[in-house]
C-alpha cells in the first residue's frame, strides 16, 4: 500500500508506517497544484495531511481510497467530494486534547495575571509591581465550557483542580444523550449558550466546526458576558463572530485570549494583521494548541494504527464520512446454503426491478454449510420477484422481507 504524506510528520510515524509494510512517500511541503500532481504521479492509496487543504479537484486525481487527517478537525478536507468518490476520510480524535486544554488553561492564567504584559515591560526595563499586583485569582470563579468533547473534558479536570465551579453547555447534555450527574467532574448544565455566558466568569470555547456550530458564538451569546470577564477560543475561528467579540472587548472590557483567528496566514510564517489582536486586552498565540511533542507523537501513532488497520483488514478506524442512515426502506433476508453463485443469483434478480442494494451482510453458521444474507434495499421487492429468486436456485432455503 502506497502512502503519500503531504505535511510534516513525526519520525516515529514514518518508521511505524514502513514497519507496517507501507511504501511511504514523504513530501511535507506539498500543496495546491503540487499536491494534485503528486497524488496522480505516485498513484498513492492513502493521503495523510495535517493542515494542508484537500480539494475536490485533488480527489479526482490518482487512485486514493483513504485520506487521513493527522489531527482532530477535518474541515480542510472536502469530505462531500470524498464521499461521492467512495474515498474514506478518517481523523485522530482526542489525541491532541491534553495539549489544547493545557494551552487554554495557560491562557486563562495569563489573562488573570497579565503574564505577557509583565514580560513585555520587564524586557523594556520597566518595573511595575504596583500595577501587576492587581489580579483577582481564578479560585472560586466559574468556568463556562462551550462544548464538552475530549478537550472540554480535559479542561474541566484542570479547572476542578484549581477550585473553579464549572458550567457546561453541550448538545450531549441538552439532547439527553448524556447525563451530567454521571460525569466524574462536578458541574452544572446551562440551558443555552446564552445562559452559559451569563452564568460564568470565564467562557472557553471547545466546539468542533460544522454547519450547526459555525457562527454559534454570536452577539446574542457574547453580549451576555459580564464586564471584565474572560473569553478564550482555542477551537476554530469560524464558530465565533469576531466582529461582535471585538466590540464586547472594547465596550465591556472583556479580556480575550485567542489561539485561532479569522484570517490566518496559510504558511507557517508570514505577515499577520488582525484588528482584534491589536487590542491591549487581547492575548494571542499562533494556532499552536495541538503543537506539543506529546500530542504530535500520539497523533502519529494513531495515524499509523488507522493506515495499518486499513491495510490489513480493509476497515477504517475513526471514519467520518459513512452514512448513519441510508435510503434503504426494506431488508431482504435470505437463508441459503453457503455455495458459490447464490448471492450473484439474488443480485441479478434485484437488478431486474432496479432495486439498489444499500448494505449487505452475509452471516455464516458454524461448519460453513449455511448462511443468512441480510440485504438492505431502497425499495420493496415484488411478490413475483421473491418467487423468482426462491424458485430459481435450489440452494435458497427461505427468504422474507422486513420493512425498515
Amino acid at each position: 500500500m502506497k502512502v503519500l504524506i503531504a505535511d510534516k510528520f513525526e519520525q516515529g510515524g514514518l518508521d511505524g508506517l514502513k514497519s507496517a509494510g507501507c511504501d511511504v512517500v514523504y513530501q511535507p511541503d506539498l500543496e495546491d497544484a503540487t499536491l494534485a500532481d503528486a497524488i496522480r504521479d505516485t498513484a498513492a492509496d492513502v493521503l495523510i495531511v495535517r493542515s494542508t487543504a484537500v480539494t475536490s479537484a485533488m480527489l479526482e486525481e490518482g487512485a486514493l481510497s483513504l485520506v487521513v487527517r493527522a489531527g482532530a478537525g477535518y474541515n480542510t478536507i472536502d469530505v462531500a467530494a470524498a464521499s461521492k468518490r467512495g474515498i474514506y476520510v478518517s481523523n485522530c480524535p482526542g489525541k491532541n486534547a491534553i495539549a489544547v486544554a493545557e494551552l487554554a488553561f495557560a491562557l486563562l492564567l495569563a489573562l488573570d495575571r497579565r503574564v505577557p504584559d509583565n514580560v513585555a515591560d520587564l524586557r523594556l526595563g520597566k518595573w511595575n509591581k504596583k500595577e501587576y499586583s492587581k489580579a483577582r485569582g481564578v479560585f472560586g470563579r466559574t468556568l463556562g465550557l462551550l462544548g464538552y468533547g475530549n478537550i472540554g473534558q480535559e479542561m474541566a479536570k484542570r479547572a476542578h483542580a484549581f477550585g473553579m465551579p464549572i458550567v457546561v453547555w453541550s448538545r450531549r447534555f441538552s439532547t439527553g444523550k448524556a447525563d451530567a450527574s454521571a460525569e466524574p467532574i462536578p458541574m452544572h448544565v446551562a440551558a443555552t449558550p446564552q445562559d452559559l455566558a451569563e452564568r460564568c466568569h470565564v467562557l472557553s470555547v471547545h466546539l468542533a466546526l460544522n454547519a450547526e456550530t459555525k457562527g454559534l458564538v454570536n452577539a446574542s451569546v457574547l453580549d451576555k458576558l459580564k464586564p471584565g470577564s474572560f473569553f478564550i477560543n482555542t477551537a476554530r475561528a469560524e464558530v465565533v463572530d469576531y466582529a461582535a467579540l471585538e466590540r464586547v472587548a472594547r465596550e465591556k472590557n472583556v479580556r480575550v485570549a485567542l489561539d485561532v483567528f479569522a484570517a490566518e496566514p496559510t504558511a507557517a510564517t508570514g505577515e499577520f494583521k488582525d484588528a482584534i489582536a491589536s487590542l491591549q486586552n487581547v492575548y494571542g498565540t499562533h494556532h499552536i494548541g495541538a503543537s506539543t511533542d506529546q500530542a504530535q507523537e500520539a497523533i502519529a501513532a494513531e495515524t499509523v494504527r488507522i493506515v495499518a488497520t486499513y491495510k490489513d483488514t480493509g476497515k477504517v478506524p475513526n471514519v467520518v464520512n459513512l452514512a448513519t442512515k441510508t435510503p434503504a426502506t426494506h431488508m431482504l433476508v435470505v437463508r441459503h446454503r453457503d455455495r458459490p453463485g447464490v448471492l450473484a443469483h439474488v443480485f441479478d434478480h434485484l437488478r431486474v426491478e432496479n432495486l439498489n442494494v444499500q448494505e449487505t451482510e452475509n452471516v455464516i453458521f458454524e461448519g460453513a454449510q449455511a448462511a443468512v444474507a441480510r440485504i438492505n434495499l431502497d425499495g420493496e421487492p415484488s411478490g413475483a420477484l421473491l418467487k423468482a429468486i426462491y424458485r430459481g436456485n435450489s440452494d435458497i432455503l427461505d427468504l422474507h422481507v422486513v420493512t425498515l
